[in-house]
């Protein structure tokens, strides 16, 4: 990378990781006077992402995503603050990223909000979350998760949410994941999620198989099959196909570029004829 680049985006992270850390200090000092930094107050999991996604006979998208965590000194230990802007209704029903309209290369016509709120933590599995997304609409979540190694190179993991809205009221997500490592390097993956909220009635589905090969150095390359669909539509399945992704870092290990192609076959309604549509979608990602 041309060092005036890379002065540039060393300079974007640290302006990013800086607001990052004032608006959590900020938040802090709302409930104490103990210093942020000396208190072990600190911000993870920090992530900015870009990418530009094109899919026929849809709109380009340009997607901007921010999500980050706090640990608040001035807040009892398991106590912590999240905040971030990302697709509402994905933040709200905790839909598994893979199945994030971006992940799926569609053009995502549904709002993007910033939302932040308190979670704690009850214990490694279970945690509970208050917040507002889009100005003061208020959502809660309740959310379960553990991870069982049936055997030496098997993993299964189940992570269910309830949740509550003002659009959805009660809903719930469950998600159940299956991987098997071949080599140290090659692994396969099963995931499937449902959603079901007392708005709609009705489940959305979505399920996925994939092959993942590392390189090293965060080098990884992944082919998958998906497909999703909701009960009652009169369409069984109503988007499915194949995509194909790279994923590298551009500069030292926190710069990561990714690059998606992907042919799908989706089909609005029961009147509707299935139609065919290749995809593409560059990214940068950047963690903080």
């Amino acid at each position: 990378m041309p060092a005036e680049v890379a002065e540039a985006a060393e300079t974007a992270r640290s302006t990013v990781r800086s607001i990052a850390v004032w608006l959590a200090s900020g938040v802090d000092s709302w409930f104490g006077d103990r210093p942020f930094e000396a208190g072990g107050g600190k911000v993870t999991d920090g992530r900015l992402s870009m990418a530009l996604l094109l899919r026929q006979h849809d709109n380009p998208d340009f997607d901007v995503r921010f999500n980050a965590r706090f640990r608040l000194p001035n807040i009892e230990e398991r106590l912590y603050a999240f905040v971030g802007r990302d697709d509402q209704r994905d933040v709200i029903t905790d839909r598994p990223g893979p199945f994030s309209r971006q992940d799926r290369l569609l053009d995502d016509t549904r709002d993007r909000d910033f939302f932040a709120g308190l979670g704690r933590s009850l214990n490694d599995a279970v945690d509970l979350r208050v917040g507002l997304r889009g100005g003061l609409n208020p959502f809660a979540q309740a959310r379960y998760r553990n991870e069982w190694l049936i055997g030496p190179n098997d993993l299964a993991d189940f992570r269910q949410t309830f949740f509550w809205s003002l659009e959805d009221r009660f809903g719930s997500t469950t998600a159940l994941s299956y991987e098997h490592a071949f080599t140290p390097d090659l692994a396969a993956r099963w995931l499937n999620s449902a959603t079901i909220t007392q708005e709609s009635k009705q489940f959305e589905w979505s399920t996925l198989l994939g092959a993942y090969r590392s390189f090293g150095d965060q080098r990884m390359l992944a082919l998958e099959t998906l497909a999703s669909g909701e009960q009652g539509s009169g369409v069984g399945v109503s988007d499915y196909g194949v995509q194909a992704r790279w994923e590298q870092p551009v500069y030292q290990d926190w710069l990561l570029g990714g690059v998606v192609l992907g042919h799908f076959w989706p089909r609005e309604d029961e009147d509707s004829p299935r139609l065919r549509a290749w995809a593409v979608g560059v990214s940068m990602k950047m963690r903080f």
